[in-house]
């Protein structure tokens, strides 16, 4: 008899996320084990049932999704389960704090359809949240050069400081869009505008957006009224309106739930993959 498919959830919050968990077993997990509360001091303990109850073969059977709403402490946890597997009792692991990885992935992959990313500017408005830094760090991996937009110029930079950390070559600019004229600066000469701001703040309205000629593609990744860039429908997708294209949150939500289900599927083919962002973008590409 063969052993059930069995995902960990390992939730920082106080609750587990109740749409990972739902996400999980629509995806073909036979068995969610949920945990909350999760810090890199308590989780050690946690992966090693999840690596001594099974034998090396059967391990690729077992695999650990990282939520939460805290990205930083995700990240945390997630660099405490790397440093707790050892040779080979190791299971795969994908990284999805509050959807920002999967979101992104699918948000930067809607704009990229139609703007090719070498030679490009994206600006990202609230780009020091969850989503907006992946956005941000995607697009960069890309070739765009990136404009990170913020009310605060830094935590601009400081977002900007640390996606140099990772890579040197990375083009990416602190912008500060407090007011619609340093948001109208912030746009000036960029094709791809990505909003991923809090939920029901409008980041840029239609005066400025109509001013900003350059732009080819316009992406808002906020479901709750009103939309984060007046004009767009939060079912948008691919929507040609005023001479740009429209992506709303639903519009890109699609590819994002193909992507979470799709990588949830991959996690049970092998014992050592780890899915952070770039690993998911990847993945997006063939949805």
């Amino acid at each position: 008899m063969s052993k059930a498919k069995i995902l960990l959830q390992f939730d920082t919050d106080a609750h587990p996320s109740a749409f990972d968990s739902i996400v999980a077993i629509d995806g073909g997990v036979d068995n969610l084990l949920t945990y909350h509360g999760i810090t890199p001091h308590n989780v050690t303990e946690l992966v090693h049932g999840a690596i001594f109850t099974r034998s090396p073969d059967d391990l690729w059977r077992t695999a650990i999704f990282v939520g939460g709403s805290d990205v930083a402490a995700a990240e945390a946890v997630l660099e405490q389960i790397r440093h707790t597997f050892f040779g080979p009792l190791r299971v795969s692991v994908m990284l999805d704090p509050g959807g920002a990885n999967t979101t992104a992935a699918a948000a930067v992959l809607a704009a990229l359809r139609h703007v090719p990313p070498k030679g490009a500017t994206a600006t990202v408005l609230g780009g020091t949240g969850p989503v907006g830094q992946r956005c941000a760090r995607l697009l960069a991996r890309e070739g765009a050069t990136v404009r990170v937009c913020s009310r605060s110029i830094g935590r601009a930079e400081a977002v900007c400081s640390g996606l140099k950390s990772r890579d040197v070559d990375a083009q990416v600019s602190a912008h500060s869009t407090r007011t619609p004229q340093e948001t109208r600066a912030a746009l000036e000469g960029s094709q791809i505008v990505i909003a991923a701001g809090a939920a029901g703040v409008e980041l840029l309205d239609e005066a400025t957006r109509r001013e900003c000629t350059d732009l080819k593609v316009a992406i808002d990744l906020n479901a709750v009224p009103p939309a984060g860039i007046a004009g767009i429908e939060v079912v948008d997708r691919a929507a040609e309106r005023d001479g740009l294209i429209y992506y709303g949150a639903i519009g890109v939500g699609n590819t994002k739930m193909r992507i979470h289900k799709n990588a949830l599927q991959l996690l049970f083919e092998m014992n050592d993959r780890i899915m952070d962002a770039e690993e998911l973008f990847e993945l997006g590409r063939g949805v």
